[in-house]
């Protein structure tokens, strides 16, 4: 009988390793649950781990290739769903998943499950298979799988997976399309306005200069013609400034203190900043809700919720729950503590802990936050539309007054 390695959490979170004698790598996760532990890697036999590395590497090779098709989440959400559909209806892993991969349209994510399904062939577990993927199968993902493969319901955690992932495009489609149309509009407005003062404004400052023989222009005019000299004499350096100061403030922003910076500014901003963090909480509730409803114990679930959350702020808030939780504190107490997360989250997951339904608690909080995202973005669109509207009326408005103002001068002159 082969001898597995395993690393594994207990109920405090404290990691736990050895080795066990199974006939393969669901019976040593079984038997670890038998223990009180939950496993987060399981190694493989060693004539299986030799096979497998070249594998990997061969398949390391040619997926860093630069070109070639990115998988989406909603591809990944679309697999993840007919996946659990298929093991529900009683066929076999292996064999949907080669179902899966012929049908795939993208070609790398079909060469991703291939490789999956031949690494299942070779012994491995599906979330064994899927770690060396973590562009596609992020923490979360295999979390859940292994969660599922330990309870003997993989069916049940994909469909759960699937209903996460649709629930997660939906949510970050409406914070998007709220804060798109606004940047179109702004970017369109500026665009004009550049191309007005460049090109536009310089044929009447000649036509002024011949016509009214060096009479005083209006102040309003004087201020666009000003304008346009400025913008016309000091575009590259403004353009090479403003290049520059994107690409440094994505390089803060990649840094610890950058993206948390970041994200903090990005909840107080005014209008958006509720959307934002309202999408937020939801992301956090449907994680954590989902990871528990699955069977991970609630520090990694925690821990994996802090990394998938999207928000540095917030994650670091979900990092010091977590350490509370771990210190014997109850997670509506932790949650209390930190300020970001709001009362009716706190007060929601107390009655779930009491009650002992925590996670379908957390599911219903994540229900009421997207509902209010939707909410927020139909009331947004509603009121910016009409003001970005007369924004984009008075920028061109002012300008086309203030070359008017000397025309009707010229003919009072000519008159």
């Amino acid at each position: 009988m082969p001898k597995f390695s395993y690393i594994a959490l207990d109920s405090r979170g404290t990691e736990k390793t050895g080795l066990l004698d199974a006939p393969d790598v669901r019976q040593v996760a079984v038997l670890l649950k038998a223990q009180g532990l939950f496993p987060t890697n399981v190694g493989l036999p060693p004539s299986i781990q030799a096979a497998r590395k070249t594998s990997l590497l061969l398949g390391s090779f040619v997926f860093k290739i630069p070109f070639v098709h990115e998988v989406r989440t909603r591809e990944l959400a679309v697999f993840t769903r007919q996946l659990g559909t298929l093991l529900r209806a009683g066929m076999p892993l292996l064999r949907g998943l080669e179902v899966l991969g012929r049908q795939e349209r993208n070609p790398r994510f079909s060469r991703v499950v291939a490789e999956v399904a031949a690494s299942i062939k070779s012994g491995a577990t599906l979330s064994e298979a899927l770690r060396p993927y973590p562009r596609i199968f992020d923490r979360l993902f295999l979390n859940m799988i292994k969660a599922g493969e330990a309870g003997g319901v993989l069916d049940t955690v994909l469909d759960r997976l699937a209903r996460f992932q649709e629930k997660s495009l939906q949510v970050r489609g409406k914070v998007t399309a709220a804060l798109v149309y606004p940047i179109i509009v702004l970017s369109v407005a500026v665009a004009i306005l550049c191309g007005l003062l460049v090109f536009v404004v310089p044929k009447f400052q000649q036509i002024f200069a011949d016509l009214l023989k060096g009479a005083p222009l209006p102040p309003l005019t004087q201020a666009v013609l000003t304008a346009s000299d400025l913008v016309r004499h000091n575009l590259p350096a403004a353009a090479a400034l403003a290049f520059g100061l994107w690409l440094a403030g994505g390089f803060f922003r990649r840094t610890p203190a950058g993206a948390r910076w970041g994200d903090t500014l990005v909840i107080k901003l005014p209008l958006f900043g509720d959307l934002i963090l309202r999408a937020v909480i939801a992301r956090f509730s449907r994680t954590l809700g989902t990871l528990l409803s699955s069977g991970v114990p609630i520090l990694p679930a925690l821990l994996i919720t802090r990394d998938t959350c999207g928000n540095a702020r917030v994650a670091e808030a979900i990092a010091q729950v977590h350490d509370r939780v771990q210190e014997g504190a109850p997670v509506a107490r932790s949650l209390e503590a930190m300020a970001v997360f709001p009362p009716m989250l706190t007060s929601m997951v107390d009655v779930g802990e009491q009650s002992g339904q925590l996670s379908a608690m957390l599911n219903q909080v994540a229900d009421i936050y997207e509902g209010e995202v939707d909410n927020a973005v139909a009331g947004l669109s509603a009121m910016i539309e009409p003001l970005l509207i007369l924004f984009l009326a008075l920028v061109v408005g002012t300008i086309v007054i203030a070359l008017f103002l000397p025309i009707i001068r010229i003919v009072q002159l000519l008159t």
